[in-house]
């Protein structure tokens, strides 16, 4: 399933890439024979494992990578590039080739999450589209898998959307959840993506009405006594014991969102005890991440809901990947491998095969083989094959996109976490959790 045609995504574009166009169409080398990589050169905030979301996003906006009537008619009234590119973009698909990771797979320093083939202008123009897509949900999916780990067995929910744009707010959803989240607060991430959504009342609630009792019995009389009732809006033993008298011990839950929160959630569940609501649920949300996770994972929380650091990755916003030319053809048509080489920003030319190295069952390294024709099967039975075909010939493989992908995506990921080594796992700034090495074929 995929989303119903959308806008043209064409000018989601830097200018320098249509320049380049223009200037390659110009002397001839648009449709020289090309090989982008997209990768990381080094994980953020010295973390020990990043976690690929975005491919079943991009892979559904690269159908609508085109130029309409409008995007060309601005082009060419700025004079951003000649008519003759102007022509050329308006017949503009890509019909070149992707492999990448699968969608939720973990990735390191080099990883070529993404390998992009076709002619230098079919290539080069997917750069900040891809980028964009890739860096944003990947950054958020690294830090929602920190969190989900600090979690353990208890459910997390996204709630973040009022703290980011109102499209990134969606994709974050999405990205969370594949990395490990239950639930999104975000409707729209829900119907788009399949994602359980959930949510009740805010503290606007029970201040609408004369008393926090009248506010909690209209939400029972709507919601059954299944809802979660907010109990901290004034004082909270006040509000459980308001809480419990008005729902019964029957009720499913309590949410409680400021205070000391492990001293409030064993004060909670001790008075909800007392009180014969032995089964109540509590929820604890109030700007979680990561730490503040793990230092409640000795307190009586059933179940957390994180917003504003999951959906900004927990400091670090966008996981600083790159796309770089890594191959081109030469003019007798042979395959050149090349690499830019400045200090701190050095790449490894050539196109590469990714596989990971396990010793009984768990991740050890991360190996590129590196050469002109780097295909074929995994050289050992330890090594477990990275890339898989994203796009054959400008035809999209449709299994990576919509809910089933989603789901997909969610499914792999928790496969593939099992197979780190326990100090990945740790949430202080390291070296990453296996190496990656690069061998020539």
């Amino acid at each position: 399933m995929t989303d119903p045609a959308g806008p043209s995504m064409g000018l989601h574009t830097d200018r320098y890439e249509l320049t380049m166009i223009d200037a390659a169409l110009r002397d001839g080398t648009a449709h020289r024979r090309c090989v982008f990589e997209l990768f990381a050169r080094r994980l953020p905030g010295g973390r020990r494992y990043g976690v690929l979301a975005g491919t079943g996003r991009l892979l559904t906006l690269l159908r609508d990578f085109r130029f309409d009537d409008d995007e060309l008619r601005y082009l060419r009234d700025e004079r951003i590039v000649s008519p003759e590119t102007v022509r050329w973009l308006a017949s503009y698909r890509f019909r070149g080739f992707m492999r990448g990771y699968r969608e939720g797979e973990l990735y390191f320093p080099g990883s070529p999450v993404a390998t992009v083939e076709g002619t230098f202008a079919d290539a080069v123009i997917l750069e900040t589209l891809a980028l964009s897509v890739l860096n944003h949900d990947s950054a958020v999916a690294t830090a929602a898998a920190r969190m989900s780990t600090a979690a353990g067995e208890r459910p997390v929910a996204e709630m973040g959307s009022r703290r980011a744009g109102e499209g990134s707010a969606v994709a974050a959803a999405r990205a969370a959840y594949i990395a490990g989240f239950t639930a999104t607060s975000n409707l729209e991430a829900g119907r788009r993506w399949g994602i359980p959504t959930m949510g009740t009342a805010a503290h606007s609630w029970t201040l609408l009405h004369e008393r926090e009792e009248d506010a909690f019995r209209a939400q029972i009389d709507a919601m059954g006594r299944e809802t979660t009732l907010l109990i901290d809006t004034y004082d909270i033993p006040r509000g459980v014991e308001t809480a419990v008298r008005v729902a019964g011990p029957q009720l499913a839950g309590v949410r409680i969102d400021s205070g000391d929160l492990p001293t409030v959630a064993a004060q909670v569940r001790a008075q909800l005890d007392s009180l014969g609501a032995t089964a109540t649920k509590i929820t604890v949300t109030s700007d979680l991440d990561e730490y503040a996770l793990a230092a409640l994972a000795a307190s009586p929380v059933d179940s957390y809901g994180v917003g504003t650091s999951v959906v900004t990755g927990s400091g670090h916003p966008t996981a600083g990947m790159v796309y770089k030319l890594v191959a081109r053809e030469d003019a007798a048509g042979d395959w050149v491998p090349v690499a830019k080489t400045s200090a701190e920003k050095t790449s490894a030319g050539g196109r590469k095969r990714a596989v990971r190295a396990l010793e009984h069952g768990r991740a050890i390294a991360e190996r590129l083989y590196r050469g002109d024709e780097a295909t074929g099967e995994p050289a050992s039975t330890v090594e477990r094959g990275l890339q898989v075909p994203l796009v054959e010939a400008g035809e999209i493989d449709s299994t990576a996109e919509g809910p089933e992908g989603t789901a997909a995506a969610r499914n792999h990921h928790r496969e593939v976490r099992a197979e780190l080594p326990l100090h990945a796992f740790a949430l202080s700034r390291s070296e990453p959790a296996i190496p990656t090495v690069t061998d020539t074929l």
